[in-house]
């Protein structure tokens, strides 16, 4: 984005009739990914692909005999540019909400219960359906300008059902190894996205409680980052430790260090829950947790400081957990 102008604004008016262009013109901006601040104006980020979009909008629009303006834009009273981003996040947390419940509901009505082997009828609904599923999760990726929560999750369902369409040998040797060892990632950079928020916290928590007491914490953007040699990615694309089928990225630690700590397994269940936005466990701690982590995400911009202070959660509601369950 433009440093000095980090918005594009559209602003437009549209004739009566069509009364049709109303609605094309709504679902062209919703393609976009677009969010509107006002009636008629809409927001998004200031790069080339944006304003190319917005100057296609503009000639469909007045070319229609309606109204339509594109300005640079930055923010000076009112509305602020973070109430502006979390307002893009919000979008796209809701579609990646959607996605998974759909998701979810398709592995309950196609996969078998004791995971042994997919039906015939399985196997065609999953085939005819994947491809559109994967198709959609790229197509709001490439909106989502903010890193939203609800990616990894969705991403974590689409792969774990697309290893059910491999053949069994090759979808034994695809999954991953069920334990790692500590000391071969110690000392290690984790690498996870920008603005982290509970599984990212919890996770970093866990790392450096449990796994690698010298890690460091390497924030990028979600999209386009190559990792370097000695750093190990987490709760993002394409992650060693990320999101698979309904366990979240803390989950996926757990199981593949084979971390048999009781109150962390506790941790686990309310990381979980808040995480994936379900009542999978619904332990009385869960909503108490998740308001402190909103206000920790709320009160600190910078992801060195939530780490730090999302620490400061962990460490006692680990410490109580533990003692309960022992």
């Amino acid at each position: 984005m433009s440093p000095m102008n980090p918005w594009l604004v559209l602003i437009h008016q549209l004739p009566p009739k069509p009364p049709y262009l109303r609605v094309k013109v709504w679902r062209r901006l919703q393609a976009l990914g677009a969010v509107p601040i006002k009636n008629s104006v809409y927001v998004l980020p200031n790069t080339e692909g944006a304003r190319e979009d917005f100057e296609w909008m503009v000639r469909e629009i007045t070319e229609t005999g309606g109204e339509a303006s594109l300005c640079e834009a930055r923010l000076v009273h009112g509305l602020t540019d973070d109430a502006i981003q979390a307002s893009f996040q919000t979008a796209r947390e809701a579609d990646y909400r959607a996605m998974a419940k759909e998701l979810r509901e398709l592995a309950h009505d196609t996969l078998p219960r004791a995971r042994r082997s997919l039906s015939a009828e399985g196997r065609a609904r999953l085939e005819a359906s994947l491809p559109r599923f994967r198709k959609r999760l790229d197509d709001v990726t490439a909106i989502d300008f903010f890193s939203a929560a609800g990616r990894p999750a969705v991403e974590g369902l689409l792969t774990d059902l697309e290893r059910h369409l491999s053949p069994p040998d090759a979808a034994r040797s695809a999954a991953p190894a069920t334990t790692h060892r500590p000391e071969d990632v110690r000392g290690s950079v984790w690498v996870t996205r920008t603005g982290v928020h509970i599984d990212r916290m919890a996770s970093a928590w866990l790392i450096r409680r449990f796994i690698d007491p010298k890690a460091r914490f390497k924030f990028v953007p979600s999209k386009g980052y190559v990792p370097r040699k000695g750093e190990i990615r987490f709760d993002m694309f394409d992650a060693e430790f990320t999101h698979e089928g309904d366990l979240c990225t803390f989950e996926v630690l757990l199981q593949r260090f084979g971390i048999t700590d009781e109150g962390v397994r506790a941790v686990a269940e309310i990381v979980h829950d808040i995480d994936l936005k379900v009542t999978t466990y619904g332990r009385p701690e869960t909503p108490g947790v998740d308001h402190l982590v909103a206000g920790i995400a709320w009160m600190h911009a910078d992801d060195d400081a939530r780490l730090t202070h999302s620490g400061a959660v962990f460490d006692p509601l680990h410490a109580y957990l533990y003692r309960r369950k022992t």
